[in-house]
C-alpha cells in the first residue's frame, strides 16, 4: 500500500514538471502566431448552405472544408466551430474568442484597420439567382420591371437599382432563405448577393432543378481568413496552407463537394486564387 502511494506521488510530480516545461499542450489554446496546439476555435456562419451550415452536431460547406484543411496544416487535431455573425466578427477576433474566422469575410481596407487577413481563399462576385426555366434575366441590366429580393438593410439590391436597372422592384426579407423560398414560389423574379452564396442555396436537394445562378458576376468580393491584427506569422502559415490546398486539388474538390451540384462555376479569372495577399 505504501509503495502504491509513493508511485502515485511520483507520477503526479512528474506530470506537474512536464506541464511546467511546456510538454503538455492545452486544448483550445490560441495560436498567437504559433501552431500545433491540440485544438483551435474557428468562427464560421451557421446558416449559409454550401458555405457554413450547422445541422445538429454536424458542420458543412466550403468555408468549413477550407477551415479544416488549414487547421490540419497548422498542426491542430481538433477544430471547435463557433458561430460568428457578421456584426461580431471583429470583436470576436480582438477578444480572443476565436483564433480564425472563415465566414464569407470580405477583405476590405476598413476591416484591416481592426483585424488582419490571410488569403484570399475565394473570390466571389455579386450575381443573380433565378428559376431554372427563366431565360429573360441575363444580368443586372435586364431587371427593369422585375421583382428583386435581397436581405433587409443589405446593399446588393440597391446597387442594382442605382447602377443597372432603376425600374426594378426591390423586395426585402429578413434572410436569404426567405428570398429563395419566395423565388421558388413565384413571389419574386430574382435574388441577389454573392454568387457562391447563391450557389449554396441552389445546391440544396430540395431546390435541385428549380433554381440556378445566372453566372455573370458584376463585382469582386475577396474572401479572407480573419485573424488578430498584426499576427504576421499566423497569416503566412495560413497562406501557405491555402496555396497547398489549391495546388493539391483539394480546393477544387471542396468546392465541387459543397456547391458544385448546383452547376455553379466560379469566375475562372480569379478562382482558384493564384496569389495570396502579403501579410502585414
Amino acid at each position: 500500500m505504501k509503495t502504491k502511494k509513493l508511485l502515485a506521488a511520483a507520477a503526479a510530480t512528474a506530470a506537474v514538471a512536464l506541464a511546467a516545461a511546456g510538454c503538455v499542450s492545452q486544448p483550445g489554446a490560441a495560436p498567437g502566431g504559433a501552431s500545433g496546439g491540440e485544438s483551435v476555435t474557428i468562427g464560421i456562419k451557421f446558416n449559409q448552405p454550401g458555405l457554413g451550415l450547422k445541422e445538429g452536431n454536424d458542420f458543412s460547406g466550403f468555408d468549413v472544408e477550407v477551415a479544416r484543411y488549414v487547421a490540419k496544416e497548422l498542426g491542430y487535431s481538433n477544430v471547435n466551430f463557433v458561430e460568428s455573425p457578421s456584426a461580431q466578427r471583429e470583436t470576436m477576433l480582438q477578444g480572443g474568442q476565436v483564433q480564425m474566422i472563415f465566414a464569407t469575410y470580405s477583405i476590405t481596407d476598413t476591416r484591416k484597420e481592426k483585424v488582419s487577413f490571410g488569403g484570399p481563399y475565394f473570390v466571389a462576385g455579386q450575381d443573380l439567382l433565378v428559376r431554372s426555366d427563366n431565360t429573360d434575366i441575363t444580368g443586372p441590366d435586364s431587371l427593369n420591371g422585375k421583382k428583386l429580393c435581397s436581405v433587409t438593410g443589405s446593399t446588393p439590391a440597391q446597387k442594382i437599382k442605382d447602377e443597372y436597372a432603376d425600374q426594378v422592384d426591390l423586395q426585402e426579407f429578413p434572410d436569404y432563405a426567405t428570398c429563395v423560398t419566395q423565388l421558388v414560389n413565384g413571389g419574386v423574379d430574382a435574388v441577389t448577393t454573392d454568387d457562391v452564396i447563391l450557389a449554396g442555396f441552389a445546391a440544396q436537394p430540395q431546390y435541385e432543378g428549380k433554381i440556378k445562378v445566372v453566372g455573370k458576376p458584376f463585382s469582386e468580393e475577396r474572401y479572407g481568413v480573419g485573424i488578430k491584427k498584426g499576427d504576421v506569422e499566423l497569416c503566412n502559415k495560413i497562406n501557405s496552407a491555402i496555396t497547398k490546398m489549391v495546388d493539391s486539388g483539394g480546393w477544387q474538390t471542396a468546392l465541387d463537394k459543397t456547391v458544385g451540384t448546383s452547376g455553379f462555376k466560379p469566375n475562372a479569372e480569379y478562382n482558384p486564387p493564384k496569389q495570396m495577399d502579403a501579410c502585414s
